[in-house]
């Protein structure tokens, strides 16, 4: 039994808070986890600029709505979960991520929450699990699946690690050079060529 992770920013749709670095007009939140590979800190750090200039979720939400999934991103998921179960797995949070789950067919996504005031600033955030991409993948190995995963990130290594088959999509030609084992791809095509090999 096989099942495909995926991460989500990067892979199938744009980087939200590069988005909203650009809506804003703040470019240090143009931060995300392809540049620090500590994502609590990472976190911190956003809700901390977000304070700062007093915005909040709607603020975020509204720059969400804009968003749509990459170019084929959509055609892929569909290909790729007519053959085998999929499942995204991402450090984003379910106020962010269900407007994208909409336009990409409501595909299964694994992520955290937001912890957010009543006047809508976001107060903090809660993580579903500890390392939560490598540790799904080894819970789902544990109930008799094996992995396929792909993502483009540092907070994506682990679980690629851990998989009988991972890859690297569009991810940065620092990780490709740091991770030189796993396979990178650029384009949908690609990387569907891989997993069927890998099914």
């Amino acid at each position: 039994m096989n099942i495909v992770c995926l991460d989500l920013e990067g892979v199938l749709v744009p980087e939200i808070w590069i988005a909203f670095a650009e809506a804003s007009g703040i470019p240090e939140l143009r931060r995300t986890t392809r540049d620090e590979p500590d994502y609590d800190k990472l976190m911190r750090w956003r809700l901390g600029i977000l304070k700062e200039h007093g915005l909040g979720l709607k603020e975020i939400q509204d720059t969400i709505a804009t968003i749509d999934p990459m170019p084929g991103a959509k055609e892929f998921l569909d290909e790729l979960r007519s053959m085998t179960q999929v499942i995204i797995i991402s450090d984003t949070f379910t106020q962010f991520a269900s407007p994208l789950m909409k336009k990409l067919g409501w595909p299964t996504i694994f992520c955290n929450s937001l912890e957010v005031a009543e006047n809508g600033e976001i107060t903090g955030f809660k993580m579903r699990i500890e390392n939560s991409k490598l540790t799904t993948v080894k819970a789902l190995q544990s109930i008799g699946y094996e992995t396929i995963a792909s993502g483009d990130s540092f907070n994506d290594l682990g679980m690629i690690q851990a998989s009988k088959a991972g890859f690297l999509f569009r991810s940065t030609e620092q990780i490709k050079k740091d991770y030189p084992q796993y396979p990178a791809f650029e384009t949908y095509d690609e990387l569907m060529d891989a997993i069927k090999k890998a099914l």
